[in-house]
């Protein structure tokens, strides 16, 4: 049985959020420590960023009274495990009271064990090259699951971690492109953070085998999380909607296997896959191209293609034969027509897929709230609520309105 604007009724609709980009402060990171060097390629610090570790119960109280039906965010390893070994028992906790209260207002939980950042310490030591990063992040999953049992609804092992592929084959990065010189603020890091002869590997910026090493990661810790809750576990991918340029269709196939299909395959073996699409890219005889100059773009340059996520969401599902969460789906504009607009068409074509037959148990819209968009700073945003830099006051923009009233049935598609 399905609603007026096409999708199931059990299907739900949220908003999605990131440790880092929303809480502020969070001083052990290995996103932090690359901010402070001296030649940062990141525009902005994060610094307060817009203060959600403090102000969460404000900001879970307004999803919920916008008609919301879930949130997803992100526990930050860098703050549960500052120090190797270490754990915070207090930071769980808040953690916990922040999934809790999701529950007492009705909204689903949809959390995150690693969203890109890692702990100073783990970074330092080589990051995800280090032979023990696997132990080390199991280690932590581990603690956070058994704390955390009971409080989460969807459990996300890890978030894109196919993203620096992405990139490296032209389908977009970190938030916009690093203000300056990477390898020179990654060298600047290595010589303040690291330990012995390793070299400080932030985030996802390493070279090697990362569809190994993080398959490896995520499925001890989906065994890991099994373990301590009965909860559907999968992952979240950028699902880039790779298309050819006519006679190119082996190009565009092969770059879409390198940098989508090979990664949601080893979701075969989980509950669901999360799928993150923002854009399409065309691929020619170059390779991946940039937006024809007549087409419309956002903020980042991405092309506003709204067909892209119902054609990633179909791939997905095709590929990993397993239901499908949108995990994030959204636009980079302080354009919020633009956002509600180009958001609404998206839907429609998701809707379509859903009548089609395609498993979709939800949409979460990237993002809750204004962020620290990585590279880019606080220049743009994806967010539903506007945020006061200096105040930290909170304003709905049309376009959260108009999704919590479509997700609670109070206006059509």
């Amino acid at each position: 049985m399905t609603e007026h604007h096409g999708f199931p009724s059990d299907f739900f609709f949220g908003a999605a959020t990131a440790g880092h980009q929303i809480e502020g402060n969070n001083v052990s990171s290995d996103c932090w420590a690359l901010e402070q060097t001296p030649d940062t390629v990141f525009k902005h610090r994060s610094a307060d960023a817009v203060d959600f570790y403090n102000r969460w119960p404000e900001d879970v109280r307004l999803t919920a009274d916008l008609g919301l039906q879930a949130l997803r965010f992100s526990v930050e390893w860098a703050r549960v495990e500052p120090e190797p070994g270490q754990f915070s028992t207090a930071q769980l906790d808040h953690y916990r009271r922040l999934a809790a209260r999701c529950h007492e207002l009705g909204l689903r939980t949809v959390v995150t064990f690693n969203h890109w950042t890692t702990p100073l310490w783990f970074a330092a030591e080589g990051g995800w090259t280090n032979a023990r990063a696997v132990d080390r992040f199991e280690r932590y999953v581990d603690r956070a699951a058994e704390h955390l049992a009971g409080e989460v609804d969807w459990a996300i092992t890890l978030n894109e971690p196919n993203v620096a592929t992405v990139a490296a084959v032209g389908g977009g990065g970190v938030g916009g492109a690093a203000a300056g010189d990477l390898g020179e603020a990654l060298e600047q890091a290595t010589r303040r953070h690291s330990v012995g002869a390793n070299v400080f590997r932030p985030m996802m910026l390493w070279d090697g085998d990362q569809l190994g090493r993080y398959t490896e990661a995520h499925r001890r810790a989906r065994e890991t999380i099994r373990s301590h809750m009965d909860v559907p576990v999968g992952w979240s991918l950028a699902c880039v909607d790779y298309q050819p340029v006519p006679g190119f269709e082996d190009r565009a196939e092969a770059l879409r296997r390198q940098a989508v299909t090979a990664w949601l395959e080893v979701s075969r073996d989980d509950d669901f896959v999360g799928v993150q699409n923002y854009t399409r890219r065309l691929v020619g005889a170059d390779g991946v191209q940039k937006p024809a100059p007549d087409r419309p773009v956002d903020a980042l340059g991405w092309e506003l293609y709204p067909r892209s996520l119902a054609n990633a969401v179909r791939d997905a599902a095709s590929v990993s034969g397993r239901p499908v969460l949108v995990t994030e789906h959204g636009v980079c504009t302080y354009d919020d027509t633009l956002r509600r607009e180009h958001t609404r068409h998206a839907l429609r074509h998701l809707a379509a897929a859903v009548a089609d037959g395609v498993e979709v148990r939800g949409y979460l819209h990237w993002t809750l709230l204004d962020e620290f968009e990585w590279f880019s700073g606080y220049d743009v945003t994806f967010g539903l609520v506007e945020v006061d830099r200096q105040t930290f006051a909170r304003r709905p923009r049309g376009s959260a309105t108009w999704l919590g009233d479509l997700a609670a049935r109070r206006t059509r598609l």
